[in-house]
Formats: C-alpha cells, sequence, structure tokens
C-alpha cells in the first residue's frame, strides 16, 4: 500500500511541476502515473549504476551532479513516453529538481 501511495504522491509532483513550468508538456494525470512509474523504475535500474560510476564527481560537486544525474534519467523518460515532453535540457534540469523536492516534501507529510 505504502509502494502504491509513493508512486500516487510522486505523481502528482510531476503532474504540478508540469503545470508549473511552461516547457514540460503532459497529457493528464494518468500520464502523470505512468512518466512516474516509467522515471522510478529508470532511476531504480540505471539511477543506482549511473551514481556509483559518478560517484567521484557528486563528492567533488558536493551533490550537486545527482541534479545532473536525475535530469538525464528524466530525458530518457521524455523520450520513453509519448504525450510527455520536455523542451529543453535547462527546463529538464529545473523540472528534475523540483520534483525531487517536491516527492520528497510530499512523501514527508504523506507517509
Amino acid at each position: 500500500m505504502t509502494l502504491i501511495l509513493s508512486l500516487l504522491l510522486k505523481s502528482l509532483a510531476i503532474f504540478i511541476v508540469a503545470k508549473m513550468l511552461p516547457g514540460i508538456h503532459i497529457k493528464n494525470f494518468g500520464t502523470a502515473v505512468i512518466v512516474a512509474f516509467v522515471y522510478t523504475l529508470i532511476n531504480f535500474f540505471l539511477g543506482k549504476i549511473l551514481f556509483f560510476f559518478a560517484f567521484p564527481v557528486i563528492l567533488i560537486t558536493f551533490g550537486l551532479f545527482i541534479f545532473i544525474i536525475n535530469a538525464f534519467l528524466l530525458w530518457i523518460t521524455d523520450k520513453m513516453i509519448e504525450n510527455f515532453k520536455i523542451d529543453s535540457f535547462a527546463t529538464t534540469i529545473l523540472a528534475a529538481f523540483l520534483i525531487m523536492v517536491s516527492d520528497r516534501l510530499l512523501n514527508w507529510i504523506f507517509l
């Protein structure tokens, strides 16, 4: 049950960020659920590998490179889902940051 609630909260975070930023286009909340699911899977499988190999850079940048990794994973999600588009890489970086912050905030409030 917690996994489903966590996925719905990430979907809500993605949907809110998509409505806030003009460079992100999402069809509806159902698409946000699909984006959250795919983004979570990509982050689980590919994110761990990227984090492992980029660990020295993450240390040197005091963790800021994690935003670049998250933006890259969000970009991959953008390329995989038809009804979810991000206009630029700068928007992708900002969206990845806002999704991470809002997702953690929502999880802190509701879980």
